[in-house]
């Protein structure tokens, strides 16, 4: 495998990884299995079988909990502690077949890449949630489900191209990664401020009025 094609298959592992992991597991391993991607040595485990069939059911369940409105931030969520370790290593092992420093590199500079998905995704699924119908859940969830496997192709069919793609994206998701949470934290706040609002205030206040004695008329 030329440089190119393995920092683009660093890359978009990073890159997916963020979005999909088990999808992206599955769909590298399979391609590797049955020979239509060459994988490195240290990325061979991925087309053993019980990872596969680990990949799928995990691919299965993620497909149902990313559906779901206010549990795929909560799914979200656990997976940072998931996604961006293991985008690290799968970096990690598509640079196997260069040298220990270019592996470590790959696998910091691909951590960085799978929070800057991960955060992309997770903050704007969080700033959907705050709209009370389902739908546009649904269509951002397949959406990403497109995007993941068309990323995928275009790292392994057209390396280069997908290295333009990729710091294209990372630029626009620096951009847009503020004004995201920005936006959430706003929609939060007006929460938070709508629930105090509507606290009664305390009985003892409520019960003045009440209580008060009336005065005799003369």
């Amino acid at each position: 495998m030329d440089p190119i094609s393995q920092l683009a298959l660093a890359g978009g592992l990073a890159w997916a990884s963020g979005i999909r992991l088990y999808v992206t597991i599955l769909v590298v391993g399979l391609l590797g299995r049955y020979g239509y991607l060459h994988l490195p040595e240290s990325l061979l485990v991925l087309q053993h079988t019980w990872v596969l069939v680990a990949a799928g059911v995990m691919t299965a369940g993620e497909f149902l909990a990313d559906k779901v409105p206010a549990f795929d931030s909560f799914w979200d969520a656990l997976h940072t502690f998931i996604r961006i370790p293991a985008g690290a290593f799968l970096a990690w092992g598509a640079m196997g077949d260069a040298t220990p420093a270019a592996q470590m590199a790959a696998a910091i500079i691909g951590g960085m890449i799978t929070s800057g998905t991960h955060l992309a995704k997770s903050g704007s699924r969080a700033a959907i949630n705050t709209s009370p119908e389902p739908f546009t859940n649904w269509t951002a969830s397949a959406g990403e489900d497109g995007l993941v496997l068309g990323g995928l192709w275009l790292a392994i069919a057209h390396p280069l191209g997908f290295l333009v793609a990729l710091v294209l994206f990372l630029a626009l998701v620096a951009w847009l990664l503020p004004k995201v949470f920005r936006y959430v934290a706003r929609v939060f706040r007006s929460l938070a401020g709508r629930n105090d609002a509507a606290v009664p205030p305390p009985r003892a206040w409520r019960q003045t009025d009440a209580n008060r004695v009336p005065q005799r008329s003369e």
